[in-house]
C-alpha cells in the first residue's frame, strides 16, 4: 500500500513537471512570435534613411532616442504632411503604416493645435507605433504636447498618446515654424477636410 502511494506521488510528480515544461515551452513561442513582430532600430533607421534621403544625418540619434524611452516598436508610418500655424493651427498627411504581421495600410491624419505657434511647413514624417493590438486601434486620436523649432531643415521628435497606443512622429522639411502648441492628430483610413 504505502509502495503504491510513493509510485502515485512519484508519477504525479512527473506529470506537473511535464506540464511546468510545456507551459514553459508554449512562453517562450509566445513571446518568440511577438517579438518577431516588432522593428529593431537598425530596421528603422534603415527604412528612415530610405525615406528621409541623405538630409537625415540627425536621425539614429532621434530613433535612438525613442527606442530607449519607448522600447521596439510593432509598426511605423512613412508619410507627408504639412501644417500652419497662427495661435491655432491646423495640420493633414497621408501615409503608408507598415507592420509585420498585418501588412501595410493607407493612413491620414488631420488635427487642430492651439498654442504660441506661428508659421509653416511640409515636412515628411515618420510614426513610430508602439504596442498596436491591431490595426483598427491605429484609427483613433492622439493627443500630446508638440515643441517645435522648424528652421528651413530641421529634424523633430513629438510624442503622442491614445490609451495604451503611443505615436512617436520624427519629422523634417523645410519651412519656418517656431513656438509650442498643444493639440491632437486624428488617424483615420479616408482623408478628410475636417481635423476634428
Amino acid at each position: 500500500m504505502r509502495l503504491d502511494f510513493i509510485r502515485e506521488i512519484a508519477g504525479l510528480r512527473a506529470l506537473m513537471a511535464a506540464i511546468v515544461l510545456l507551459v514553459g515551452v508554449g512562453y517562450q513561442a509566445g513571446s518568440a512570435a511577438a517579438a518577431g513582430d516588432e522593428y529593431t532600430a537598425q530596421e528603422i533607421v534603415d527604412a528612415g534613411h530610405s525615406f528621409f534621403g541623405e538630409t537625415s544625418g540627425a536621425l539614429a540619434k532621434v530613433i535612438e532616442k525613442a527606442f530607449s524611452q519607448y522600447g521596439l516598436p510593432n509598426g511605423y508610418i512613412l508619410g507627408q504632411e504639412g501644417s500652419g500655424a497662427f495661435i491655432a493651427g491646423l495640420t493633414y498627411g497621408e501615409g503608408m503604416l507598415y507592420t509585420k504581421n498585418a501588412g501595410q495600410h493607407d493612413v491620414f491624419w488631420q488635427g487642430p493645435s492651439l498654442g504660441l505657434d506661428y508659421g509653416g511647413n511640409g515636412t515628411r514624417a515618420m510614426m513610430l507605433v508602439y504596442d498596436l493590438p491591431s490595426i483598427d486601434s491605429l484609427y483613433a486620436r492622439y493627443g500630446g504636447v508638440s515643441g517645435s523649432a522648424y528652421v528651413v531643415a530641421g529634424l523633430g521628435m513629438t510624442v503622442l498618446k491614445n490609451q495604451n497606443i503611443v505615436l512617436v512622429p520624427i519629422r523634417t522639411g523645410i519651412g519656418a515654424r517656431l513656438g509650442v502648441n498643444v493639440g491632437y492628430l486624428k488617424l483615420t483610413r479616408q482623408p478628410t477636410w475636417n481635423p476634428f
